[in-house]
């Protein structure tokens, strides 16, 4: 009883301009086509039409299963089945005195979307002391500090991209003036071979995200212990160049994958999801807006036609 509650309540919900976001490969919720009120009430000879995207009218197979009180489950939801659902119920209201038939219809819409969660990386920022800003000493000191990070995470198949410093010279209140190593790296979960890591799974980003923070984690992990170090060996000679306590930053990179971007203002309910580009819009790469196109005609396109080429997929 509190399953149908809340299921009707969803359809009300849709009845009212909402939306509905189904995960790439899974199966959508279930869509009734009625609300809450005639759910309440006898309903004489029911007939259920149901007209998808393109405005094709759906019936029964392998991927739409439509049961006979009118209610519909898409499954194993893709791109091109983002689209307008409508659902139109006529039935029957008969007079007790007369016997008299009267036909009433109603029509329910629901919008329905594709998405996907979005792929995550993490840009870091960490400063090390050095001996002086001249010298290759801190070149080959960054060469190893990448090497190291990469070792901790190789087995998660994530790994280090866009690594860089620069040497600053810091005034530090009581200690006068020391040289730094400003730096910056992004760990990214799409290295070498990473795809042996899915398992044959179609949605890798579970996989490759879960992966991810793990290697968030042990980076972090190492970082700390490198300030616990210098804890603990502060009355002994430090090395030269030494972790700088409190000075590791930690941010997330979102990125969606290519036909899919996000889009806070349209889609408020599914914000820090990647959404499936609507017609006139469409993704390239690994970006995280869908940019506008307007010879584009289907739902998660990945390219610009420049001529109207680009037709409706047809299921």
């Amino acid at each position: 009883v509190m399953r149908t509650w809340v299921l009707l309540s969803a359809v009300l919900w849709c009845l009212t301009g909402g939306k509905i976001y189904v995960k790439l490969h899974q199966n959508s919720p279930v869509l009734i086509c009625m609300d809450f009120k005639l759910s309440k009430k006898e309903i004489v000879d029911p007939t259920y039409l149901w007209i998808g995207p393109n405005e094709k009218t759906l019936t029964g197979n392998n991927r739409i299963n439509i049961t006979k009180t009118g209610q519909l489950m898409v499954k194993d939801f893709l791109e091109p089945l983002s689209g307008l659902y409508t659902c139109t119920l006529s039935y029957k209201t008969v007079k007790a005195e007369t016997q008299e038939e009267k036909t009433v219809k109603k029509r329910y819409d629901f919008m329905v979307f594709a998405y996907r969660e979005p792929d995550y990386s993490y840009q870091m920022a960490v400063r090390f002391t050095t001996k002086s800003c001249i010298g290759r000493y801190n070149d080959v000191f960054f060469r190893v500090l990448k090497k190291i990070l990469d070792n901790l995470m190789s087995d998660l198949s994530c790994h280090v991209i866009e690594p860089s410093y620069k040497c600053h010279s810091v005034e530090i209140p009581e200690h006068g003036l020391i040289h730094e190593l400003f730096i910056a790296f992004q760990v990214n979960p799409f290295a070498p071979g990473w795809k042996g890591a899915c398992n044959g799974s179609v949605d890798c980003e579970d996989i490759t995200n879960r992966n991810i923070l793990q290697a968030r984690d042990r980076i972090e992990e190492f970082f700390w212990s490198q300030a616990y170090i210098f804890y603990h060996n502060f009355n002994k000679t430090l090395p030269a160049m030494h972790f700088v306590d409190h000075s590791l930053q930690v941010v997330r990179l979102d990125s969606c994958r290519p036909g899919f971007g996000k889009d806070e203002s349209l889609h408020s309910n599914c914000a820090s999801c990647c959404v499936v580009c609507s017609p006139a819009t469409f993704s390239p790469d690994v970006d995280v807006t869908c940019q506008t196109c307007v010879s584009v005609l289907i739902y998660g396109a990945k390219s610009c036609p420049t001529s109207n080429k680009n037709q409706p997929h047809e299921d």
